[in-house]
């Protein structure tokens, strides 16, 4: 054993493996995006999935350690290492890993939307610019070293600040918001809508779907529960909070879309997406209300955006992600109060504060983003392109290779 392990806090070391092992359950999560998205996307573009999560996540890590965290938090790695891990282990740095698996989300959440026909190198800078510039400067509002600017103006409006304890508006609000710019501006699949009557494509693959959908519950106690920060912090009402907002979407679902396997499985994403705000004050009961009712939302909320509104969004995550989002931003106002038998110290006003202030702030940002890119160098593939699958217009291989020398 050498002098520095020796001499170190034990807290300070607890601390670190706290946050590590959260990082990679939330690094983990990113698998499932991906297996979501290949399930959900024809055989032509599932190459294309992996690839495209895999990259953003890699240009992510690079731009959010360079430029996004010290943005949100005011905190630089460009020093010597003796200064990155200070007298505490690097819990700084480790934080860094911690929260690039949030920030990473991002483009991980618009790219199934945007799936079957975004070019792929326009799509990696969008994700580049919301993962080091948009998301860090929202969350330094809500989380970060900019709370004063924002938080003071809610509570002085709603009597307390806006609350988000593991990012139901901060991440997915946000990135499901990002989105639906990106998808109005691409417009729909080849075939998806043929003289204003829908044409619904196949998906490919309901046991890659379910797949997703697993890995992403297993991993969200890391994003739900580890978001405490400190072992001294961590609390079981997290994780029991979570739990039952999951299983709540499941059965939900289950009903309201009639045993439908995609909606079940997206489901139990919806319960998660929307207790992450208020899965520390909420009691377990309303945590199950909470999910059942964000899943109610993305069955209709699909079906309204699919075949009433005609917006091609392929994984549904405007709805999923942002609506959901949003609503459970406004679930921890409703049901984190002490009189539905919540811990308290939340406002209705302030809730609906943030959450529509994050809104706004992504609809601008992804209007500007790829109304530049496709107005520059283009976001949509040619049609020819299309047609052929993502996969080998741009990888030059399809997810089947020995299919296609036969």
């Amino acid at each position: 054993m050498n002098g520095m392990s020796m001499t170190t806090p034990l807290g300070s070391s607890s601390d670190v493996l706290f946050l590590m092992l959260g990082a990679v359950m939330v690094f983990a999560m990113h698998a499932g995006f991906a297996f979501l998205e290949v399930g959900t996307v024809r055989k032509k573009n599932q190459v294309n999935a992996f690839v495209k999560i895999l990259t953003d996540w890699s240009v992510s890590t690079v731009v959010y350690f360079l430029v996004g965290f010290p943005i949100a938090y005011g905190i630089s790695f460009l020093k010597p290492v003796k200064q990155i891990l200070g007298d505490n282990q690097g819990y700084d740095i480790t934080h860094y890993f911690f929260l690039l698996c949030f920030a990473a989300c991002i483009p991980a959440i618009i790219s199934g939307g945007i799936a079957e026909r975004a070019k792929f190198w326009p799509q990696v800078t969008a994700g580049a610019i919301f993962a080091g510039l948009s998301y860090p400067l929202f969350e330094s509002l809500i989380w970060g070293k900019n709370m004063s600017l924002l938080q003071d103006l809610f509570k002085s409006l709603g009597g307390a600040e806006f609350h988000d304890y593991a990012g139901s508006v901060v991440v997915h609000s946000i990135g499901g918001w990002l989105a639906l710019p990106a998808v109005l501006i691409l417009g729909p699949r080849m075939g998806r809508y043929v003289r204003g009557k829908s044409h619904p494509l196949p998906i490919s693959n309901i046991p890659f779907l379910a797949l997703g959908s697993w890995i992403l519950a297993v991993g969200w106690f890391g994003f739900n529960v580890m978001s405490a920060g400190h072992l001294e912090k961590i609390s079981g009402i997290v994780a029991v909070n979570s739990l039952m907002a999951m299983v709540g979407g499941v059965l939900a679902a289950l009903i309201a879309s009639k045993n439908d396997p995609g909606f079940v499985h997206n489901g139990a994403l919806a319960g998660l997406i929307a207790v992450c705000a208020g899965s520390d004050i909420m009691h377990p009961l309303a945590a199950f209300v909470t999910g059942a009712i964000a899943s109610i939302i993305f069955v209709y909320g699909f079906h309204i955006e699919q075949e009433k509104l005609k917006i091609d969004d392929v994984l549904g995550v405007w709805p999923l992600h942002g609506i959901i989002g949003s609503w459970g931003g406004i679930a921890a106002g409703l049901f984190g109060g002490e009189a539905l038998g919540g811990l308290g110290g939340v406002s209705f006003v302030s809730q609906l504060l943030g959450t529509l202030a994050a809104i706004v702030f992504a609809l601008v940002n992804g209007f500007l983003v790829y109304g530049v890119l496709s107005k520059t160098v283009g976001i949509r593939l040619d049609p020819e392109a299309e047609f052929n699958g993502a996969d080998l217009s741009i990888h030059s291989i399809g997810a089947y290779p020995e299919d296609s020398i036969r």
